[in-house]
């Protein structure tokens, strides 16, 4: 029996299709040293990592702006409440972000194959406007976002969602992201392909890890 036909393709966001400029270190100790601390890039950096890491677990959750001010207060070593606003505020902005070289031509490619282009990401309300602003949003058919369906990666639940969106079935569905756990245990779980996205190549490479998001028309037929 056959493969059925990929017929939507969905990409996680933050670190697959854009990432934070020039680094979340550079713009916390630029907001932080603003503010009266004195820190540097680096420190933030890795504050901002381990913070990530302490708070990124079941029952916290990145779609709450609470979850955004804890992390901030941790990296920080205090509650610094006005530091905390503008660096939110900070990362709704566009100029925050860039868009990786190989994303908008991952996405002309898979629209011009004819298929359903979404997103599904774990973000907050911030995120839509955010892909407009940025010209990502006029490139897709559907954004599944997590402070909407009020499910995070890897809950099957939000994969449902943009399935239903998608008007596809789970094995016509594609997921491409950078996280093994949310982005290929998730979708897998549910039926859907995945493809890990590696630009490092930190893993050995075989069939569903990609070095580059160009790398996805190998993986549909159009």
């Amino acid at each position: 029996m056959s493969r059925a036909r990929v017929r939507a393709v969905f990409f996680d966001v933050g670190g697959t299709l854009i990432h934070p400029w020039p680094s979340v270190g550079d713009i916390y100790a630029a907001v932080a040293n603003r503010h009266g601390l004195s820190v540097t890039p680096q420190q933030m950096e890795n504050a901002f990592r381990d913070s990530w890491a302490a708070l990124k677990r079941p029952g916290l959750t990145v779609s709450r702006k609470g979850w955004w001010r804890e992390l901030v207060f941790r990296a920080l070593g205090q509650e610094h409440e006005s530091c905390f606003e503008e660096l939110f505020e900070r990362f709704a902005r566009a100029e925050a972000w860039r868009i990786y070289s190989d994303a908008e031509e991952a996405l002309r490619v898979v629209r011009a194959c004819g298929l359903h282009t979404g997103v599904i990401s774990n973000w907050d309300f911030r995120l839509r406007p955010l892909l407009g602003a940025m010209g990502i949003g006029q490139m897709l058919d559907s954004m599944t976002i997590s402070c909407e369906v009020g499910f995070e990666k890897p809950d099957a639940r939000i994969f449902h969602a943009a399935l239903a969106a998608a008007g596809v079935k789970p094995a016509e569905g594609l997921h491409v992201g950078d996280s093994y756990e949310e982005d290929v245990r998730g979708p897998r779980a549910v039926g859907m392909r995945a493809l890990l996205l590696d630009r490092d190549t930190k893993r050995r490479k075989n069939a569903f890890i990609l070095q580059s998001l160009r790398d996805v028309c190998y993986s549909i037929s159009c």
